[in-house]
């Protein structure tokens, strides 16, 4: 008697962007479920100011002739010609390896490495890099790697030893919590799409240090965070998440400090899920995101 092999328990995701076009949905359904794939959930968008049109795909195979993701390539293949489509795939349970970047504000490494090691984060952390040593005891408490890289005379050479770290750990992305150093244009190229930042919403406003000081002193109403992705324009890249909460003229400066670092934490730590699960998309200066549930 023939044992039939057990089908892999992971599933997968697919993402698409091509220019938009009558029958791409259909065209990649009917592609999917003549392969078996159960899919599990489906996000599209056609832009009319660009005319691109972005999808998102998750399912999984339920027929043992269609296994691996090599299979569903070739399953995709002529639909992928017909639409000229830029197309990927990835295992959807594989987390995504990170490294985080921090200098001597910790608020959001800290919130993210507590939502990783509480596995609310589809992340593996594979290390820390700082160009100070200040964040070394509570990274180490997690048991990561802390890379200390002061920036000395040499930033291109302490950008070496980044990129170094960021390539022998084979992270696919690089989160930038409150790493206070500007990123030089190799930097940013070696990183293009896979490096996020975050700030306060301020900007072009309140630049420089102490911006929470210098919003209280203007009698701001909102204090806000943006999360985006790293470009050569600083603060300027394709912006994944932003947030705010109103505050009141009876708040000091240092209450307006504490709740703009608890906006940075959630702001930050929805882009990284986000993009984790492969739900953003870029689209010239701007982002799809296909938000889980919608929300």
């Amino acid at each position: 008697m023939r044992t039939t092999p057990p089908l892999p328990t992971d599933h997968f995701v697919l993402t698409i962007r091509c220019a938009d076009a009558v029958g791409i949905v259909a065209g990649v359904a009917s592609a999917l479920a003549s392969a078996g794939a159960f899919i599990i959930e489906s996000s599209h968008f056609g832009d009319p100011d660009t005319g691109l049109f972005f999808m998102r795909t998750e399912f999984r195979p339920t027929e043992a002739r269609f296994r691996t993701a090599e299979d569903f390539q070739i399953v995709l293949k002529p639909v992928a010609q017909r639409f000229d489509m830029q197309l990927a795939l990835h295992p959807a349970q594989s987390p995504m390896k990170v490294v985080l970047a921090v200098s001597r504000h910790g608020h959001c490494l800290n919130h993210l490495l507590n939502r990783w090691h509480s596995g609310e984060l589809p992340v593996d952390v594979v290390g820390v890099v700082s160009n100070h040593d200040d964040m070394r005891r509570m990274v180490d408490w997690y048991g990561i790697p802390y890379h200390h890289l002061p920036m000395g005379t040499d930033k291109a050479a302490q950008e070496a030893a980044f990129l170094q770290v960021v390539e022998a750990a084979g992270a696919e992305l690089v989160v930038l919590a409150r790493y206070m150093q500007v990123l030089s244009d190799a930097m940013c190229e070696a990183l293009s799409g896979r490096c996020i930042n975050i700030h306060h919403s301020f900007l072009p406003s309140f630049k420089g240090a102490r911006p929470y000081h210098q919003a209280h002193a203007r009698g701001v109403k909102l204090v806000g965070a943006t999360a985006h992705y790293v470009t050569r324009d600083l603060d300027e890249g394709p912006i994944i998440e932003q947030d705010s909460v109103r505050v009141g003229h009876g708040m000091d400066a240092n209450a307006l400090v504490r709740i703009g670092k608890d906006v940075e934490n959630v702001v930050l730590a929805r882009a990284v899920h986000w993009h984790a699960e492969r739900r953003v998309l870029l689209n010239g200066l701007r982002t799809v995101v296909f938000r889980q549930g919608g929300a």
